[in-house]
C-alpha cells in the first residue's frame, strides 16, 4: 500500500478512535471518493476492516462502495463526518508522507 494510503489511515483513526460506526460508513466514502479512486477506497477500506477499525468483513466493503456509488449520503450525515474529521489535517498525496 502507498505511503500517502497509510497517511490516510492515520488520519482516519484520529478522527475515529474508536473505529467508524455504521451510521459513518456511507458519507466517510463519499468523502474519500471525492479524492481517491475505487480502488484506493477498497484498499483503505480493506485496511481498516482488518484492523477492527471498520467493522465489516470483504462483502460489506462491497456492498458499502455501491452504496456509495449509487446513492449520495445525506448532507447532513456528509456534514457531520466532515466536521469530525476537520480537526486533522487531510494527508497530502504528494508529500508521501
Amino acid at each position: 500500500m502507498p505511503p500517502f494510503l497509510h497517511a490516510i489511515i492515520d488520519w482516519l483513526r484520529a478522527g475515529y478512535p474508536d473505529g467508524v460506526p455504521e451510521s459513518d460508513y456511507v458519507p466517510l466514502l463519499a468523502l474519500l471518493r471525492r479524492r481517491l479512486s475505487d480502488d484506493e477506497v477498497r484498499q483503505i477500506a480493506a485496511e481498516l476492516a482488518a484492523t477492527g477499525d471498520l467493522p465489516a468483513d470483504k462483502t460489506d466493503i462491497q456492498v458499502m462502495i455501491t452504496k456509495t456509488t449509487n446513492e449520495m449520503p445525506s448532507e447532513t450525515d456528509a456534514a457531520r463526518v466532515r466536521s469530525r474529521l476537520e480537526a486533522h489535517a487531510w494527508p497530502d498525496p504528494a508529500s508521501g508522507e
